[in-house]
């Protein structure tokens, strides 16, 4: 079958997308629904934008999410892609039972007095001082903090060096060694792991302890799954909450008629749970869905994707169309209803979203009501963002407080 013409997308566009992407999801979504990015010597991505689109292929058994179909693909750190994300069915059926223990409302729920302390302990830090960076005094550290809390990492391991050689996987700074920060994250998860075999978990009440014990009494895990879905946790349960504080105290900035609803002494449980949907929708901490390839051809809109192909479902996007949600581009924080893809959608719904929609319920109003009144310490378009490949989270948040 021949493709269609198809127009290419303004150079400008392009060039903006790590900053502002939503011009040019806009672009894609009214020109190009189906675009396909080709460059020599390596694999067709097929970029999707509109909203129906997208929730349909998160659920479409077509697509594959094993790396190991696309020759030469690099899905992440050597020897630590054996995990949920990267697994069909039956494997990704048997991690994610493994792993959903951990995260059942339950569990979640319980940690909502370690999150508020932990929360305001962080801010009283800050409470006498005019410059407040909110990613690296606020959000970084928190998120981090409760996902040790979850997986059972100990204090001695719950610190910036340890955040910090997690980051640099999929942001690495500039002339950062990328096979030193393998290795460094490779110890660190082997001395996690090690960690929980001499017991520092007896209890058995951490999930981290509970997966070492999965593999070695049953068999259940391998060794290279426990070590790669250790890594997978502790980034995706801190990064995206961590993208989800910053994208949506950013956001609020801009609007302050908006965040006035949330600085009330006492603001009402279901607007604030709302606000975080909307938050959610509206500057999505996750941009593309992670790794889906072909695993035989399918057609849309008129053109082939091959088996093999990579198809990239733009989150980013689809969280930003007119067709799914009326007056896309602007922040309603009581918009109802709301049924944003910023966790994605069927099979690999994100297994913590749970976890992040209580940090942000009750870090987000918290933060806002201490620190005060603030403006941004640079223009919004100077402030810098993490080049990652499926994440969308500012690299520093630098405010002024009035």
């Amino acid at each position: 079958m021949s493709s269609p013409a198809v127009p290419s997308p303004p150079p400008a566009l392009l060039a903006a997308r790590v900053h502002d992407p939503y011009p040019y999801f806009a672009w894609l979504r009214r020109h190009a629904p189906l675009h396909a990015e080709r460059r020599p010597g390596r694999p067709t991505v097929w970029q999707v934008s509109r909203y129906a689109d997208v929730r349909a292929l998160l659920t479409d058994a077509r697509l594959s999410k094993d790396p190991g179909r696309v020759p030469g693909y690099v899905a992440g750190p050597t020897g630590l892609n054996r995990h949920l994300v990267h697994a069909d069915p039956p494997d990704h059926t048997r991690l994610r039972t493994l792993v959903n223990t951990a995260f059942i409302p339950r569990r979640i729920a319980q940690l909502e007095p370690f999150i508020t302390d932990t929360a305001s302990r962080l801010l009283d830090g800050l409470e006498h001082r005019t410059h407040v960076d909110v990613i690296a005094d606020f959000a970084a550290p928190l998120t981090f903090r409760m996902i040790c809390a979850v997986l059972g990492v100990p204090p001695e391991l719950d610190d910036a060096r340890t955040r910090d050689t997690l980051m640099a996987t999929i942001a690495p700074a500039p002339g950062l060694d990328p096979a030193r920060v393998e290795d460094a994250l490779h110890a660190l998860l082997d001395t996690l792991i090690s960690s929980k075999r001499t017991g520092s978990s007896p209890d058995g009440t951490d999930l981290l302890g509970a997966l070492v014990r999965a593999g070695d009494e049953s068999g259940a895990m391998s060794e290279e799954e426990l070590r790669s879905t250790a890594y997978l946790l502790l980034l995706v349960g801190h990064d995206t909450t961590m993208n989800l504080i910053g994208n949506g105290t950013l956001a609020l900035l801009h609007h302050p008629a908006q965040a006035d609803l949330l600085t009330a002494p006492a603001p009402d449980p279901r607007l604030v749970a709302k606000a975080v949907e909307e938050l959610l929708r509206y500057d999505s901490p996750v941009r593309d869905a992670t790794f889906r390839c072909a695993a035989e051809s399918i057609t849309l809109h008129g053109q082939r994707i091959e088996a093999g192909d990579i198809v990239s479902l733009l989150i980013g996007s689809a969280n930003r169309d007119e067709a799914a949600f009326p007056d896309a581009d602007r922040i309603d924080l009581t918009r109802t209803p709301n049924d944003h893809l910023a966790f994605g959608y069927g099979p690999h719904f994100c297994i913590g979203a749970a976890l992040a929609r209580l940090e942000g319920t009750l870090a987000l109003p918290l933060l806002l009501r201490r620190l005060g009144p603030v403006a941004l310490a640079k223009p919004a378009d100077e402030l810098p963002w993490r080049p990652a490949r499926v994440m969308r989270g500012l690299a520093a948040l630098p405010v002024v407080r009035h």
